[in-house]
């Protein structure tokens, strides 16, 4: 089968690897279509903060099922239904493993980062990773992980609710659906970038409140005169910047909530003392639950949330490489990339 494989930072590849079996409690899964993440990205770019090489990349993505090996009922899981898949390894028995937080395992390992991806022809994967797709089309179950990462962080960690004010830093994949995930909990929602194309997409794409160009020290006095003054109620970092981060502690309001979603290897020297000043609640938010993919393959089969707007471009499976390329040349004006793995 063909499996697409990053041999060191640069070089993308499309190679030839054997046929998985599932082991027992394992499905055979025939991948459809995978999205290229940010982290998958960074991992191209060399600059990800879990990446190690070779890697095959790739935890967003649908696929149909093609051999249970064992009882798959119990999960509701049947030979020809198409899926998507929880990505994330989690070890069982650690502290936050105990507590339930499975989210962020002391020991986690993401398919495409801390182990090999789903970027091949099939893959193997456990029962209980595997939810069912509801009829949704492989483009749009292909883009359910990414909005859960969004989702986790704007409403799980940061209760977003409506009548909120909220501003999400980064105009990517993951800030868009951040913002899209605070419009469906009924926020007012403004989104901010570098990238001036972005915003403006996100904005008409998401049905968004507004969007601010950052353009260095005019971007908090402009967060201020959006705000009356007050700051906004919610700050969501999805860049992974030091100055984004900064960003978000000084955007938000006196009492406000702040949520880290973005991940990066820099440091940050700051006035931590602010934090006191404010009384912020900064939160951490990492991966997603399996409650959070359900809600979104819901909220997406009702039709409030339309993740095909995410999705700018599209390549075949041998066109790859092109992809990675294309990606890293041309952030500043692509959204959510993804592969179809059926042509």
């Amino acid at each position: 089968m063909k499996t697409i494989i990053i041999n060191k930072p640069g070089e993308c590849q499309v190679i030839e690897t054997p046929m998985p079996e599932p082991k027992a409690g394992e499905a055979l899964l025939k991948v459809l279509v995978g999205g290229i993440c940010g982290s998958d990205l960074g991992t191209y770019r060399g600059t990800f903060a879990y990446a190690s090489y070779p890697r095959i990349p790739g935890h967003e993505f649908s696929a149909e099922i093609v051999k249970l090996n064992g009882d798959g009922s119990k999960f509701g899981l049947k030979e020809g239904m198409v899926v998507t898949c929880n990505p994330y390894f989690n070890c069982g028995h650690c502290y936050s493993c105990e507590r339930g937080l499975v989210n962020c395992c002391e020991h986690n390992e993401t398919l495409g980062a801390q182990r090999d991806g789903a970027f091949s022809e099939y893959i193997t994967m456990p029962f209980e990773r595997i939810y069912d797709g509801k009829g949704l089309a492989p483009e749009e179950l292909a883009a359910i992980e990414p909005f859960c990462i969004s989702y986790h962080g704007t409403v799980t960690r940061g209760k977003v609710k409506k009548g909120d004010r909220v501003l999400v830093i980064g105009a990517g994949t993951i800030g868009a659906l951040a913002a899209l995930s605070a419009k469906s909990q009924g926020a007012t929602v403004y989104i901010a970038d570098v990238a001036p194309a972005k915003v403006d997409y996100a904005v008409r794409s998401f049905g968004l409140d507004g969007g601010i160009v950052n353009e260095g020290e005019s971007f908090i006095p402009k967060c201020f005169e959006i705000t009356g003054g007050r700051g906004f109620d919610v700050a969501i970092e999805a860049v992974g910047l030091p100055q984004t981060f900064q960003n978000a502690i000084d955007a938000a309001a006196f009492g406000g909530r702040v949520v880290l979603i973005g991940v990066g290897k820099k440091n940050l020297d700051f006035n931590f003392t602010l934090l006191q000043k404010k009384e912020l609640n900064v939160f951490g938010s990492r991966n997603a639950l399996k409650q959070d993919f359900l809600n979104l393959i819901d909220l997406v089969k009702s039709g409030k949330a339309d993740v095909r707007k995410a999705v700018t471009n599209t390549y075949a499976l041998d066109e790859a490489p092109k992809a990675f390329a294309d990606f890293a040349a041309n952030a500043a004006h692509m959204l959510k990339v993804e592969i179809d793995f059926r042509k």
